[in-house]
Protein backbone atom coordinates (compact mmCIF):
# COMPACT_ATOMS: atom_id res chain seq x y z
CA UNK A 1 0.00 0.00 0.00
CA UNK A 2 1.39 3.18 -1.23
CA UNK A 3 -0.59 4.70 1.90
CA UNK A 4 2.36 3.39 4.11
CA UNK A 5 5.24 5.02 2.40
CA UNK A 6 3.96 8.02 2.07
CA UNK A 7 3.45 8.50 5.59
CA UNK A 8 6.98 6.69 6.82
CA UNK A 9 8.43 7.39 3.88
CA UNK A 10 11.94 6.59 3.66
CA UNK A 11 11.59 3.37 3.52
CA UNK A 12 14.37 2.09 1.51
CA UNK A 13 12.13 -0.37 -0.39
CA UNK A 14 8.73 -2.45 0.14
CA UNK A 15 10.98 -5.04 1.84
CA UNK A 16 11.32 -3.01 4.62
CA UNK A 17 7.26 -3.23 5.00
CA UNK A 18 7.15 -6.41 4.58
CA UNK A 19 9.45 -7.51 7.08
CA UNK A 20 7.49 -5.63 9.34
CA UNK A 21 3.98 -6.92 8.45
CA UNK A 22 5.80 -10.44 8.67
CA UNK A 23 6.63 -9.86 12.07
CA UNK A 24 3.15 -8.43 12.57
CA UNK A 25 1.41 -11.61 11.50
CA UNK A 26 3.73 -14.04 13.40
CA UNK A 27 2.82 -11.71 16.32
CA UNK A 28 -0.94 -12.11 15.50
CA UNK A 29 -0.90 -15.46 14.76
CA UNK A 30 0.31 -16.18 18.49
CA UNK A 31 -2.17 -14.34 19.85
CA UNK A 32 -5.27 -15.55 17.99
CA UNK A 33 -4.35 -18.92 19.15
CA UNK A 34 -3.43 -18.39 22.54
CA UNK A 35 -7.25 -16.33 22.54
CA UNK A 36 -8.56 -20.27 21.26
CA UNK A 37 -7.13 -21.49 24.85
CA UNK A 38 -9.01 -20.83 28.45
CA UNK A 39 -8.46 -17.69 30.33
CA UNK A 40 -6.53 -19.42 33.19
CA UNK A 41 -4.44 -21.63 30.85
CA UNK A 42 -0.91 -21.58 31.94
CA UNK A 43 0.45 -21.39 28.07
CA UNK A 44 -1.67 -18.87 27.24
CA UNK A 45 -0.80 -17.11 30.62
CA UNK A 46 2.63 -17.43 30.41
CA UNK A 47 3.20 -16.91 26.66
CA UNK A 48 0.17 -14.17 26.43
CA UNK A 49 2.13 -12.60 28.85
CA UNK A 50 5.40 -12.95 27.05
CA UNK A 51 4.08 -11.49 23.62
CA UNK A 52 2.51 -8.80 25.50
CA UNK A 53 5.51 -7.32 27.92
CA UNK A 54 7.62 -7.18 24.43
CA UNK A 55 4.71 -5.26 22.93
CA UNK A 56 4.93 -3.00 25.93
CA UNK A 57 8.85 -2.74 25.65
CA UNK A 58 8.98 -1.96 22.50
CA UNK A 59 6.37 0.86 22.88
CA UNK A 60 3.96 -0.43 20.48
CA UNK A 61 1.12 -1.34 23.03
CA UNK A 62 -0.08 1.03 25.92
CA UNK A 63 0.46 -0.06 29.39
CA UNK A 64 -2.88 -0.45 29.93
CA UNK A 65 -4.08 -2.25 27.09
CA UNK A 66 -2.19 -5.30 28.19
CA UNK A 67 -4.94 -7.69 26.64
CA UNK A 68 -4.61 -10.32 23.51
CA UNK A 69 -6.76 -8.58 22.30
CA UNK A 70 -5.47 -5.37 21.68
CA UNK A 71 -2.63 -7.54 20.02
CA UNK A 72 -4.73 -8.80 17.09
CA UNK A 73 -5.87 -4.47 16.55
CA UNK A 74 -2.29 -3.61 16.15
CA UNK A 75 -1.17 -2.08 12.92
CA UNK A 76 1.56 -2.06 10.90
CA UNK A 77 2.04 1.80 11.62
CA UNK A 78 2.37 1.23 14.99
CA UNK A 79 5.96 -0.86 14.26
CA UNK A 80 7.03 1.71 11.92
CA UNK A 81 6.42 4.29 14.47
CA UNK A 82 9.09 2.17 16.44
CA UNK A 83 11.82 2.72 14.22
CA UNK A 84 14.95 4.75 15.05
CA UNK A 85 14.15 6.48 11.67
CA UNK A 86 10.75 7.63 12.51
CA UNK A 87 12.00 8.11 16.38
CA UNK A 88 14.82 10.60 15.60
CA UNK A 89 12.90 12.65 12.89
CA UNK A 90 9.74 12.90 15.02
CA UNK A 91 11.90 13.93 18.06
CA UNK A 92 13.47 16.96 15.84
CA UNK A 93 16.78 15.61 15.23
CA UNK A 94 16.09 15.61 11.61
CA UNK A 95 14.88 18.14 9.18
CA UNK A 96 12.96 14.96 7.38
CA UNK A 97 12.26 12.00 7.34
CA UNK A 98 14.82 11.26 4.94
CA UNK A 99 17.27 13.27 6.58
CA UNK A 100 16.99 11.14 9.35
CA UNK A 101 17.55 8.06 7.57
CA UNK A 102 20.98 9.92 6.23
CA UNK A 103 21.68 10.85 9.72
CA UNK A 104 21.69 7.92 11.03
CA UNK A 105 23.33 6.11 8.40
CA UNK A 106 26.53 8.63 8.23
CA UNK A 107 26.63 7.95 12.31
CA UNK A 108 25.36 10.98 13.61
CA UNK A 109 22.91 9.28 15.95
CA UNK A 110 23.33 7.89 19.53
CA UNK A 111 20.94 5.67 21.58
CA UNK A 112 22.48 5.97 25.17
CA UNK A 113 25.96 5.70 24.53
CA UNK A 114 25.94 3.49 21.58
CA UNK A 115 25.81 5.21 18.01
CA UNK A 116 23.06 3.23 15.81
CA UNK A 117 23.64 3.47 12.12
CA UNK A 118 20.39 0.96 11.63
CA UNK A 119 17.18 3.35 9.89
CA UNK A 120 15.10 -0.09 11.02
CA UNK A 121 16.72 -0.23 14.80
CA UNK A 122 12.95 -0.77 17.16
CA UNK A 123 13.84 1.88 19.72
CA UNK A 124 12.12 0.51 23.08
CA UNK A 125 10.28 3.10 25.19
CA UNK A 126 12.85 3.50 27.83
CA UNK A 127 15.73 4.34 25.07
CA UNK A 128 13.61 6.88 23.56
CA UNK A 129 14.89 10.03 26.01
CA UNK A 130 18.26 8.58 25.06
CA UNK A 131 18.09 9.55 21.58
CA UNK A 132 20.66 11.66 20.80
CA UNK A 133 23.48 13.38 18.34
CA UNK A 134 26.46 11.18 18.58
CA UNK A 135 29.37 12.55 20.60
CA UNK A 136 31.68 12.81 18.62
CA UNK A 137 29.56 13.94 15.17
CA UNK A 138 30.47 17.05 13.78
CA UNK A 139 26.85 17.69 14.40
CA UNK A 140 27.41 17.23 18.10
CA UNK A 141 30.92 17.91 20.20
CA UNK A 142 32.69 16.37 17.73
CA UNK A 143 35.52 18.44 15.66
CA UNK A 144 33.92 20.43 12.38
CA UNK A 145 33.28 17.93 9.22
CA UNK A 146 35.62 17.83 6.44
CA UNK A 147 34.64 20.75 4.33
CA UNK A 148 34.67 22.89 7.26
CA UNK A 149 37.87 22.07 8.21
CA UNK A 150 39.05 22.46 4.33
CA UNK A 151 37.20 25.79 4.28
CA UNK A 152 38.65 27.04 7.67
CA UNK A 153 42.34 26.08 6.06
CA UNK A 154 41.52 28.32 3.09
CA UNK A 155 40.62 31.19 5.05
CA UNK A 156 43.39 30.24 7.15
CA UNK A 157 45.93 31.44 4.48
CA UNK A 158 43.57 33.94 2.67
CA UNK A 159 41.69 37.25 3.94
CA UNK A 160 39.45 34.44 6.21
CA UNK A 161 36.22 35.86 5.84
CA UNK A 162 35.22 32.31 4.34
CA UNK A 163 32.45 32.04 7.46
CA UNK A 164 28.74 33.03 5.05
CA UNK A 165 28.38 29.74 3.60
CA UNK A 166 28.65 27.39 6.56
CA UNK A 167 26.04 24.78 7.68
Amino acid sequence: SSGINAEYGGLRNKREVWRVKYTLAKIRKAARELLTLEDKDPRRLFEGNAILRRLVRIGVLDENRMKLDYVLGLKTEDFLERRLQTQVFKLGLAKSIHHARVLIRQKHIRVRKQVVNIPSFIVRLDAQKHIDIAINSAYGSGREGRVKRKRMRAGAGGAGDNDEDED
